[in-house]
């Protein structure tokens, strides 16, 4: 049976080969009145990118530049979702917090000490985001005081597994919005700018 078929020829894999990486193609612009998943970055698409709660924060700041993102799932040992860390509890106050209560110094901060934690996060669910425009997004965002949301799908036993999240930046980039710093109010503002002027 196997005689009908010839083997392929194999050849060395060269030193320096990468490997292809799923990318999402976004809309190039998008209105309020769009689909909310058009702006989901879909999970089922493209890898996230995760932290380990144990990892220096010193480290994971790098792994978001290198990225080029601004938030990372946090993971616990089972590969189950322990938190979030955005660049603001990076870059923010909270770094700070810790080093006065605790001591020490930034190489000594790990990933849990500043993220936000599971029992902190809520989410979105996916039912919920299909039905839902862009504008409806924003104000869940700008409702939250959040940068960063999180789409879950729901399975029989009430188990959630994240599948999408939705990012203030890259939505207002999305709308037309001049995106000039990463402070949450001033985003809403240059959004709000952007559809005056649409």
């Amino acid at each position: 049976m196997i005689r009908e078929y010839s083997g392929l020829q194999s050849h060395p894999l060269k030193t320096g080969s990468s490997f292809v990486r799923p990318v999402q193609a976004f809309p190039e612009r998008v209105k309020l009145s769009d689909p909310a998943a058009s702006v989901m970055t879909d999970l089922t698409r493209i890898s996230v990118i995760s932290v380990r709660a144990k990892t220096s924060m010193e480290r994971a700041n790098a792994k978001m530049i290198r990225y080029g993102i601004r938030m990372l799932l946090v993971l616990d040992d089972n590969d189950q979702v322990a938190g979030l860390l955005t660049a603001s509890d990076v870059l923010g106050e909270k770094p700070m917090r810790f080093l006065q209560n605790m001591g020490g110094t930034h190489a000594d901060i790990m990933v849990r000490d500043i993220m936000s934690t599971q029992r902190e996060l809520s989410a979105m669910k996916i039912e919920d985001v299909q039905k839902a425009k862009v504008g409806d997004i924003v104000a869940s965002l700008k409702k939250s005081n959040r940068q960063h949301a999180l789409v879950v799908t729901e399975g029989a036993d009430g188990k959630q597994t994240v599948c999408g999240l939705f990012s203030i930046t890259q939505i207002a980039r999305l709308l037309g919005a001049q995106v000039q710093s990463f402070e949450l109010a001033r985003t809403f503002e240059e959004i709000e700018a952007a559809i005056s002027h649409g």
